[in-house]
């Protein structure tokens, strides 16, 4: 707990629900158990926990989507047979569309 404090880490009000230790809340923004090692989401009165989840499982897809597209990237720079090319650059248009809607649907 000290080292969260010494990291810039801020005490919340919350205690965890699993083991009732102070909830602390990152430079991020994130919510912490020190004790637990995991990310604690508040789901507040009213929500459900899908809406609670989103921002979390959104950028864990922004990020997965941003790494195929950088591997689809360098297989185009490598390929040289136009029938791929073709194929690599549908799968990379259908990320790039995948991508702007993830990012519609953060904000």
């Amino acid at each position: 707990m000290a080292d969260l404090l010494r990291q810039g880490a801020t005490l919340t009000e919350h205690s965890c629900p699993a083991c009732a230790s102070p909830i602390f809340k990152l430079k991020s923004g994130e919510l912490w158990c020190a004790k637990c090692q995991k990310r604690v989401i508040v789901v507040r009165e009213g929500e459900t926990p899908e809406e609670a989840t989103k921002p979390i499982v959104l950028s864990g897809l922004e990020s997965t989507v941003l790494a195929k597209i950088q591997e689809v990237e360098k297989r185009i720079k490598e390929e040289k047979d136009p029938a791929q090319l073709e194929k690599l650059s549908d799968t990379l248009a259908t990320l790039l569309e995948n991508l702007e809607k993830i990012k519609k649907m953060k904000h």
